[in-house]
């Protein structure tokens, strides 16, 4: 993606076009367990677009951040009291406080993790984790952990139970989302099954665990996505979030009611056909 003109010039509106592309992308990934960083690299890719970078795609994200922060508004709110009650009176059992501790711990490893990387590594968007090889075998590991799971866990737990621990498990699971293909929501949700969640609890607490670090990289990232060339300047990156906001919210109510009655199997069998024709595609490429 260029940098955008003036709204006449017919690369603006391509910039707008994909920019509405990759939120819907976003919008559809991000929380279900299937890697938004993965689709975000892989489709603008086989379209011919080209990887849009660590910047855009963390921007993108935003859109995903307001919709879950107004889907779950009534939450964070009762988090926000209840912290607000423990600091006054002490009550740190009651559990929407454990939930404000446990979403705080879990925030932790990925934040240290993101500025480690911030610091040290000098060109991530070109890191051989990046690579679509990569991408592949991962999403492919992490269909295999999921399906653990889904096997191992117990599913006795609700998010009322949640304990600070909880968001320590959780949140290095978290961690893991840095690397593209693992997918936040995916490994959030697997360790959540390992540690025995309800299905739907467990996607609930991923959401909420969510919302620190994704606006934080968004934020992070924001003044260097507007500069890049592949953001298409301020409208089109507008654009993107906008879309991305719309289909996130969709995409949460679909996951939370589907969670309440089925099993993650399905994510578990297209994550691997998912990785296993990237690979397919790569072979067929470079055999060409």
């Amino acid at each position: 993606m260029q940098a955008a003109g003036a709204i006449g010039d017919p690369g603006f509106w391509e910039a707008c076009w994909r920019a509405l592309v990759l939120g819907v992308v976003q919008g559809l990934t991000e929380f279900l367990p299937i890697s938004s960083t993965a689709h975000l690299k892989v489709v603008p890719v086989l379209l011919g677009w080209g990887d849009p970078g660590v910047a855009v795609t963390a921007v993108i994200q935003l859109g995903s951040i307001a919709a879950v922060v107004a889907y779950f508004r009534r939450d964070l709110a009762a988090v926000v009291r209840g912290v607000a009650r423990a600091f006054r009176h002490g009550q740190w059992h009651d559990p929407a406080a454990r939930l404000g501790v446990a979403i705080a711990l879990g925030t932790l490893p990925i934040v240290v993790a993101g500025l480690a990387i911030k610091l040290w590594v000098s060109d991530y968007d070109n890191s051989p984790l990046r690579s679509l090889t990569a991408i592949a075998i991962v999403s492919m590991v992490m269909a295999l952990l999921l399906g653990l799971a889904e096997v191992l866990g117990r599913r006795r737990r609700e998010l009322p139970a949640v304990r600070p621990w909880d968001g320590v498990v959780v949140g290095l699971a978290q961690m893991l989302a840095l690397v593209p293909g693992v997918s936040r929501s995916g490994s959030t949700l697997t360790a959540a099954l390992f540690d025995g969640w309800e299905r739907a609890d467990a996607a609930r607490f991923s959401f909420l665990l969510g919302i620190p670090a994704i606006t934080l990289a968004g934020l992070a990232q924001l003044k260097d996505a507007l500069a890049a060339p592949a953001g298409g300047g301020p409208v089109p990156m507008l654009v993107g979030i906008a879309s991305a906001t719309v289909v996130s919210w969709a995409a949460i109510a679909w996951l939370l009611r589907y969670l309440q009655r089925h099993s993650t199997w399905v994510f578990v069998g297209y994550r691997l056909i998912f990785g296993l024709a990237i690979l397919l595609w790569l072979r067929a490429t470079v055999g060409g």
